[in-house]
């Protein structure tokens, strides 16, 4: 059985919101800073800066304010999806573990993307999973 159009899309929105949902606290974290925040970047390699901490947080939060709109929500899939490789490469070079740390920026990206497959019906026709039935 096929899920209806209005089904998809209410399961794009459930997907999106997780997305935004962590991008929000994410960003928020960060802009405060919290002293994990800041232990946490430098465990990561990079300079305990509040500075450091709060540029990500206004990046992270721009691209998420992006993504929720839907008329620049491509543009913010886009972004995240680099933001969230940013965070894979800097897991990689560290030497963190592969599924709960280094691949959580690609679940994320996927969840970003298959929340705007769901919801848009241009995206689904412009990526399709599979080729129209008059065509097999």
């Amino acid at each position: 059985m096929r899920p209806t159009e209005k089904t998809m899309r209410w399961m794009g929105y459930a997907m999106s919101g997780l997305v935004i949902a962590f991008m929000l606290l994410d960003g928020a974290m960060k802009l405060v800073p919290l002293d994990i925040v800041i232990k946490t970047i430098a465990e990561l390699g990079y300079p305990a800066s509040t500075d450091l901490a709060r540029g990500l947080g206004v990046l992270a939060l721009l691209c998420t304010l992006l993504y929720a709109v839907p008329r620049t929500s491509v543009l913010g899939a886009i972004l995240l999806t680099a933001y969230m490789g940013g965070a894979v490469a800097t897991h990689l070079r560290v030497g963190n573990p592969i599924f709960s740390h280094m691949m959580f920026g690609v679940y994320l990206a996927v969840l970003a993307w298959g929340g705007l497959y769901l919801q848009d019906g241009r995206l689904r026709a412009l990526l399709p999973l599979r080729a129209p039935a008059d065509r097999v």
